[in-house]
This record gives C-alpha cells, structure tokens and sequence, in this order.
C-alpha cells in the first residue's frame, strides 16, 4: 500500500467543523510534502494546503483561515481541521503524498457534505 487513504469524511451542518485524517504509507517525516486537495462538484480540483517533511504548513490563498493541516508524527497521519464550514465546502478531499520525481501518490479522496 503507497497510496494515502483519507477518512473522516460526513454529512455537516454549516457552521460546524470537520477533522479529516489522512494516513500515510511510510514515515510521514520522510515525505517530502504531504497535499491535501479537494474538489468541488462539477469543478476542477484545488489546492488546499501542504506540510511539508519539517513540519511546514502552506495554505492555499483561498483557504488561509479557513483550516488548520498539521500531523501526528508518531501515527503517521496527516489531518486537516475544517471550521465554519460552508455548503461550498461540499468537495471530495483529497490526501497526495510527494516523495520525490516517480513517487507521486494520491488517496482516493473522501467525501464532505455540508447542509444548509
């Protein structure tokens, strides 16, 4: 298994927070970044944010303050904290691990819904 796999995935109310995990497949401190994309509904997919293999966090313009990426080094897991989420923050999410050229790595997504 070298793919990712995300979960935590639902049915919200807007106005709430999500937590979705995503599990690498080696030691998460030597990925060199570590994605987590989403993808809207009938639109392209987008950038969220990265952390990288030191720890770094990047957002997305579009969603600095919107969410939080960090990671558990001991569980290998990588999770991305969503607040005051909206209905169109309906997306599938996806995890994508970047080791390197040829090592390129992407999860199967998990899907969020947010109610009005």
């Amino acid at each position: 298994q070298v793919h990712p796999v995300e979960s935590g995935g639902g049915l919200v109310q807007a106005g709430q927070s999500l937590r979705l995990s995503c599990a690498a497949s080696e030691t998460i401190t030597t990925i060199n970044v570590m994605f987590w994309y989403r993808q809207p509904p009938g639109k392209e997919r987008e950038l969220v944010g990265g952390i990288t293999s030191d720890g770094i966090v990047n957002y997305a313009r579009s969603m600095k303050g919107r969410c939080t990426i960090s990671r558990d080094t001991s569980e290998n897991l990588m999770y991305l904290d969503l607040n005051g989420l909206k209905p169109e923050d309906t997306a599938v999410y996806y995890c994508r691990a970047f080791h390197g050229a040829g090592r390129d790595y992407w999860g199967k997504g998990t899907l969020v819904t947010i109610s009005s």
